[in-house]
């Protein structure tokens, strides 16, 4: 099972499934991340966190924690 934190910069990924419970997956869903987006890895932080990420034309900055919960 691959997740969105194993991504490289530059690497374009779809979604396939998001763990997350409750309000985090709903929260993640209402950014744009749901099941068959394309997602490309833009930056990542020098300590690994957050995550910058391309989804649906706009740039969106994600959790270590939260990157671990979406599996491309």
């Amino acid at each position: 099972m691959a997740t969105l934190r194993d991504a490289r910069i530059g690497e374009t990924v779809t979604v396939k499934r998001l763990n997350g419970e409750g309000a985090v997956k709903r929260r993640l869903m209402d950014m744009g991340l749901t099941k068959g987006t394309e997602v490309t890895v833009r930056k990542v932080a020098p300590l690994g966190d957050p995550i910058e990420v391309t989804v649906r034309g706009y740039e969106l900055s994600l959790r270590k924690a939260d990157a671990e919960t979406i599996e491309v």
